[in-house]
């Protein structure tokens, strides 16, 4: 029996992978996965003797193949992903996923299309090559074609396509070694993942895209963190960013900054221990990254704390100094308003959010600094709407106000510009670069395109399919859930789950638990971070419990599944709500038809992978399941 080894179950030049018996092949699999399924066995036992023949085939037409290699279930490090086959030939990589069946499906193509995006854009050794995806149904026959920018083969053209592939990509092949090393492939992490990091070793793992577009922004505030303490002075800073462009990152790698220590004022005696911290309004988020750091050991209460329970210690009469120098603010546009603060904490509070946190950043002692996080076209709460100008009325009343300076970026600047306090314009405080959908690009422009009452134009989700990310629709909702079933079969750390608005009426006749007492019952930990064996049935890749637009805000799944309810709908020309649920008679609603928009802004913007929309077939809904075809979602049948 051959000895397991980490990272792939067989790798070989061409010619060792022809020569070797097929037991050995599969014995050295059996050794790497070692519980394998009767199934599975079978597998192997059927597509191994072809691929041997397909490579001895190669060698016999290409005098170069003998430096190709094969790499057979190789696990993609840091995740549980295992691409059937891995072949380096030529001046690129082939990515060949087995399919035991004679025709292929939607969630087949989808599934080697996302294992090509992810070696593109996180693999060190595939960065400016070329990765092609190939799917092998392995009943079928001969070369099927290009489909869907995935090519379609049976495995006896195998040889076929890498001779094609090896005359339009020539140069030297991928060095093996250097392609296996687990430092080569360093992937996005999603942002539970990313808590984990940072509370076990102090920082994120090098990923050269988010490194590139973020680090501007950290430098910058550090630069002002470092002003502060230095002059002792406060600093207001807003930080913009479009959906999934890396703004929670940075408030996480911000507030675990080991120079904030060496900062950081004695009060009585010793420094703080905690010199910073992440505050979010976002009950869910909190909720999820503490139940994951708890599950990682860590103290999840130190690292995020709520909004309104923050408040409540520090608002009270004679209530402590905070301890921290750095505030940090997530969805600082949703702060609330004095009205709102008011209800939620049953009169004891009669100022705006913005106002508690710049009188608590004046008591801190010498110096402080707020960093409000700002996403666009969010606002999905009552109380929500007043924007960021908040905050620059909260620091023209600040009882220090002489010592503030407020930092924006250009975009903001107009929006909080003051003959009281000076506000300082900076570019780089304005992430514009998409960075949670992988290499897909301007998919916050494709959802704003969308929603507004714009001509469709197909040509957003061409660029975004061929950047990996998935559109799909179908107004059978079994077919939406077979698909992500069968898409993400293999990769159990995957979190697809069903959203659904909370204004909508008509969806919990259709099966849809979006009502209020349902969706209150939920528990967001489990939600989102358990699998689909653990007990209770809570996951989110069950399909059964709805999430909806207050639940997902800031969370992040590998793909999901949106419900589309008749609270927002395309009626000839434009978006209307007037099938939407209403709000209660005391709320203060200022434009309730841009809540609805902005609600299904945020349930599109989900899913890393794939948004797979389910439309019900209801008459009032035709038209909107006609715009969402006409702007390129491709229909699943």
């Amino acid at each position: 029996m051959a000895e397991p080894q980490a990272g792939f179950g067989w790798e070989s030049a061409f010619p060792e992978f022809r020569d070797a018996s097929p037991k050995r092949v599969r014995e050295s699999l059996t050794a790497f996965l070692q519980d394998v399924s009767p199934e599975q066995q079978r597998a192997w036992t059927d597509s191994i003797p072809p691929l041997q023949r397909e490579v001895e085939e190669v060698l016999l037409r290409d005098g170069l193949a003998e430096h190709y290699s094969a790499i057979l279930e190789y696990e993609l490090p840091m995740e549980s992903r295992r691409p059937d086959v891995i072949l380096l030939v030529g001046g690129g990589v082939l990515v060949v996923e087995l399919k035991g069946k004679l025709e292929h499906t939607q969630a087949d193509l989808d599934q080697v299309a996302a294992y090509v995006r992810d070696l593109r854009c996180y693999h060190r050794e595939c960065a400016g090559r070329t990765v092609l995806p190939v799917l092998v149904p392995t009943r079928a026959r001969g070369y099927k074609g290009l489909v869907g920018g995935v090519h379609v083969s049976g495995p006896d053209a195998l040889d076929e396509l890498v001779q094609t592939f090896t005359q339009e990509v020539p140069g030297p092949p991928i060095d093996r070694v250097r392609f296996l090393e687990d430092s080569a492939y360093r992937p996005l992490p999603t942002l539970v993942q990313a808590a984990r990091e940072l509370m076990r070793d102090g920082d994120l793992r090098t990923i050269h895209r988010a490194r590139a577009a973020t680090d501007p922004a950290i430098e910058e505030i550090t630069r002002i963190i470092h002003t502060a303490a230095r002059t002792k002075s406060r600093h207001l800073i807003l930080l913009s960013g479009v959906p999934g462009a890396g703004k929670t990152l940075v408030g996480l790698r911000t507030v675990h900054a080991d120079f904030l220590s060496d900062l950081a004022i004695e009060r009585e005696g010793e420094k703080p221990t905690v010199p910073a911290v992440f505050l979010s309004g976002n009950a869910p988020l909190v909720e999820v990254l503490q139940y994951e750091l708890r599950a990682a050991g860590g103290g999840g209460s130190t690292f995020v704390r709520g909004v309104k329970d923050y408040v409540k210690r520090y608002s009270r009469p004679r209530s402590p100094i905070p301890p921290e120098h750095v505030l940090v603010f997530d969805e600082a546009q949703r702060a609330f308003d004095a009205d709102k603060m008011a209800k939620a904490h049953n009169g004891a509070v009669t100022t705006s959010e913005p106002d508690q946190f710049i009188e608590f950043a004046d008591r801190i002692p010498e110096w402080c600094v707020v960093i409000g996080l700002i996403g666009s076209g969010q606002e999905i709460n009552t109380g929500e709407e007043a924007g960021v100008g908040q905050w620059r009325s909260a620091v023209e009343r600040s009882a220090k106000q002489g010592e503030w300076t407020i930092h924006a970026p250009p975009g903001l600047t107009a929006e909080i510009s003051s003959t009281k306090v000076t506000v300082e314009s900076r570019s780089t405080l304005n992430l514009d670069t998409e960075l949670r959908f992988h290499s897909a690009r301007d998919l916050h422009k494709f959802v704003e395109a969308l929603l507004t009452e714009t001509v469709p134009d197909q040509s957003f989700a061409d660029r975004l399919e061929g950047d990996g990310f998935h559109l799909r629709v179908t107004r059978d909702i079994s077919v939406a859930k077979q698909y992500l079933k069968d898409r993400y079969a293999e990769n159990p750390l995957a979190r697809f789950g069903l959203l659904a608005s909370a204004r909508d009426k008509s969806l919990i006749r259709l099966g849809i638990p979006n009502d209020f007492q349902s969706t209150k019952a939920i528990k967001y930990g489990p939600w989102y971070g358990d699998d689909e064996f653990a007990e209770g049935r809570r996951s989110c890749r069950h399909l059964e419990k709805c999430m909806t637009e207050f639940g997902a805000q800031g969370l992040e799944l590998a793909a999901s599944l949106l419900a589309w309810g008749t609270d927002l709908i395309w009626d000839r020309d434009r978006w209307s709500n007037r099938h939407a649920r209403g709000y209660a008679r005391d709320a203060v609603i200022h434009d309730p038809l841009r809540l609805r928009v902005n609600a299904y802004r945020v349930l599109l913007t989900r899913g890393r992978d794939a948004t797979v929309v389910w439309v019900p077939d209801l008459p009032e809904l035709n038209e909107t399941f006609a715009r969402l075809r006409a702007f390129g979602f491709k229909q699943l049948t």
